[in-house]
């Protein structure tokens, strides 16, 4: 199970006087009194729970919501010289376009409020809700290029609300309705899907929608300004259409929670909210953790939403940069749901795992870096050399998230999952947000914005290796099912 536990005293107001295996009760209750151990866990904790099939459905629905999310969170980004073609989109206005992504969390602690209070069908239904209103509002059909540009704004900030449920929510998910043994697998296949959304942006929108002239060697006939705007709106129609249908099965089924609680966590007594803010804020070990993932991963996120505008300096095409983005998150991907089924078998090795995949993507974005800044460092700038940097830096960095996730939990159990993941992708987003804010006013000269690749990335791997694991909520659902 690994060194990591908590000591004595702080895992015995976890488990109560008592405790033991009991019959299964339906779900947790909140705290009814004062006190450590009335804040943890009730005084007899509920046995093994039970799994149901339907598990899957839940989790493929809210995964390809999180899918859609991302794809239209990225639609602007990969093919931003063609919307500046097609709309008279600025520098600055591409950059608000990824920038209301981050924006979009600045409500982030009502939607935590309302996943704690109200569930997981309430808050799903009204996030997919609002990514239809966003993704309706760009599909108006305007003349009027200056309303057309603000309607588009529109609906990416309504798609950035929804950013709070399909980022925050997955760890909740995966405690309400998978076993101990499942939780790290499906709380990265739930938080990895809304990053392959957003990669399929990256092949969908530079396959799709045609570059202008000078950036593609595509015939000018077909690069007119009418044409590209034509396959823009083809785009954003098919985005509609599938928020639509994703709506129309979440309304038709998505329940709460399953009849009977999974394991023993799951069923377990949670803090209340104002509770849950005055432990993480309090929690020093929390906090070390919570920027070793959020100044790293926003500082990614930032420049992944922009690489387009990265690359083309160094002669990189649209098309280029979409498939170097792409593959750079899809091996996240996969590799992170690799990691976190590992994790399930191999229980306790979370912050080995970190340590490894920061240490590969520091010496990768240091590559990048430098590979960019050929000129004075003469190595060698090519499509291999890009692809190769650009891939294993999205392969480390996206498949930390789900351990990172898993990691938090852990950490300050009992506060509940969607209140403790919301703080940490909260804080990832101010961090994304300042940095595209730099953007906006200093977007001639980038090498900037690739120092800070490998920048965050070191100090991220300094605090991970001066961090303490603990395996709280992984403690209890052993020793009380022994």
């Amino acid at each position: 199970m690994g060194s990591g536990w908590s000591s004595e005293e702080e895992r015995q107001p976890l488990l109560g006087p008592g405790l033991g295996p009991a019959p299964a009760t339906p779900w947790r209750t909140r705290e009814a009194a004062a006190g450590p151990a009335a804040a943890a866990l009730p005084a007899a904790a509920p046995g093994p729970g039970r799994v149901y099939g339907r598990r899957w459905l839940v989790l493929l629905l809210f995964s390809l919501l999180g899918f859609a999310q991302g794809l239209v969170w990225n639609t602007w980004g990969p093919i931003q010289n063609s919307a500046r073609q097609a709309y008279g989109f600025s520098s600055w206005d591409i950059a608000l376009l990824v920038l209301w992504g981050p924006i979009g969390f600045l409500p982030c602690f009502a939607f935590m409020w309302l996943l704690d209070k109200r569930g997981l069908r309430i808050t799903v239904l009204l996030t997919s809700f609002l990514m239809v209103l966003g993704t309706g509002l760009r599909c108006i059909p305007i003349s009027d290029l200056m309303l057309k540009r603000r309607l588009i704004h529109g609906g990416q900030m309504l798609n950035g609300l929804a950013g709070p449920t399909v980022m925050n929510a997955a760890p909740f998910l995966s405690t309400t309705w998978f076993s101990a043994d499942e939780r790290a697998t499906a709380t990265a296949i739930a938080s990895m899907l809304s990053y392959l959304g957003g990669a399929c942006a990256f092949l969908v929108g530079p396959l799709l929608v045609p570059a202008p002239n000078g950036t593609s060697p595509l015939l000018a006939s077909e690069n007119s300004r009418a044409h590209i705007k034509d396959r823009i709106e083809t785009v954003l129609y098919a985005e509609f259409g599938l928020v639509c249908l994703l709506f129309s099965a979440t309304l038709a089924y998505f329940p709460p929670r399953p009849p009977l609680p999974p394991s023993v966590a799951a069923a377990s007594q949670r803090l209340s909210y104002r509770r849950s803010f005055c432990r993480l804020l309090s929690n020093l070990r929390f906090l070390m953790i919570a920027l070793a993932y959020a100044i790293p991963l926003g500082v990614f996120a930032g420049w992944s939403g922009v690489l387009d505008l990265i690359l083309t300096p160094v002669h990189v095409s649209q098309v280029d940069a979409g498939w170097i983005g792409f593959w750079s998150i899809v091996g996240g991907c996969v590799v992170g749901i690799a990691m976190a089924r590992f994790a399930d078998f191999i229980r306790g090795m979370l912050k080995l795992i970190l340590l490894l995949l920061f240490s590969g993507a520091t010496l990768s974005s240091t590559w990048f870096t430098l590979t960019c800044l050929n000129s004075i460092t003469h190595l060698p700038l090519t499509t291999v050399t890009l692809y190769a940097s650009c891939i294993l830096l999205g392969v480390f960095l996206n498949s930390s998230i789900p351990i990172f996730f898993e990691l938090f939990v852990e950490t300050v159990y009992p506060v509940p999952e969607g209140i403790t993941c919301g703080v940490v992708t909260f804080l990832s987003n101010i961090f994304m947000g300042v940095l595209l804010f730099f953007l906006t006013f200093y977007h001639t000269e980038l090498s900037w914005f690739n120092w800070c690749l490998p920048g965050s990335c070191l100090l991220s791997l300094l605090l991970i290796l001066c961090f303490r694991e603990s395996y709280d909520r992984l403690y209890l659902d052993v020793v009380v099912s022994v």
